[in-house]
């Protein structure tokens, strides 16, 4: 898979240079990454695969872009944060929350409609002429990731909105507090569709993709990380550097995403 090349920042770089052996327990750190639900199963496991590198101790904090953001801004001890969407990222750049020249793009996803895996509904193309309210019943609803704060769902609506359906589908929604438990309302059988990740579905035997939105319907879903805060953690630089190198994008690929920058220094750990 192709990916973009993107030059690390002269300042992280350096950040990198100040390391020791990390595998040594007595250099060993811990580092704490607030990232969007919707990567949880991948990020576990590329922290895992992390700490077994390095000897240094990830611990993983997993919720809505905006719930991570918020706590973030309200003194939330973070060294690294992965939203799934800009907004977020750029609400706690521009309140000097981020480390100047460390945030990047690390990921693309897509967004998807689901069925429970038993449902009669066939797998179709999805298009302006969709009319997503005459595959249920009047009484039942469409799970997404509550569209005035989570990513996923603001993604929805943008997608709504440019095929003319929004006002029409907007009270048929069932507003989760993230993605992840959109997913699960249709998992249980709560919900006849969802509306998910292309990621999300991939990981649940109990739902069904039976359609992708159009990617010209919605800006393009990206993952952007960066450091927290102005106090620089090598720890957090070289897992930062990690994340963004192939050994993690690996991880990644293999739960759907399609990782969008690697650097060229930095990108296995020994």
């Amino acid at each position: 898979m192709l990916r973009l090349l993107r030059k690390v920042t002269l300042n992280t770089v350096i950040a990198l240079t100040a390391f020791g052996n990390l595998t040594n327990p007595a250099f060993a750190k811990d580092i704490t990454v607030f990232a969007a639900a919707s990567l949880t199963d991948a990020i576990q496991t590329a922290a895992a695969a992390y700490e077994e590198a390095t000897g240094d101790h990830v611990r993983l904090s997993l919720a809505s872009s905006s719930t991570l953001a918020r706590q973030i801004a309200a003194g939330a001890p973070a060294d690294i944060y992965i939203s799934a969407n800009q907004k977020w990222m750029t609400w706690l750049e521009d309140q000097n929350l981020i480390r100047l020249g460390s945030r990047h793009n690390l990921l693309a996803n897509s967004l998807v409609l689901i069925a429970p895996a038993d449902s009669p509904i066939e797998p179709f193309e999805i298009t302006a002429t969709t009319e997503l309210t005459s595959l249920i019943s009047a009484r039942d609803r469409i799970a997404v990731g509550d569209p005035d704060h989570v990513p996923a769902g603001i993604y929805a609506k943008q997608a709504l909105t440019s095929m003319g359906q929004w006002d029409v589908v907007d009270p048929r929604l069932a507003r989760a507090d993230n993605v992840r438990a959109a997913l699960a309302l249709v998992e249980r059988g709560e919900a006849p569709l969802g509306i998910v990740y292309r990621t999300d579905a991939k990981i649940s035997k109990a739902v069904k993709i039976i359609g992708t939105f159009p990617k010209d319907s919605h800006p393009a879903i990206t993952y952007p990380v960066a450091l927290v805060g102005d106090q620089k953690s090598h720890a957090a630089g070289k897992l930062l550097l990690w994340l963004l190198g192939d050994d993690a994008g690996n991880i990644f690929t293999d739960y759907g995403f399609e990782p969008i920058a690697f650097t060229q220094a930095g990108t296995s750990v020994k």
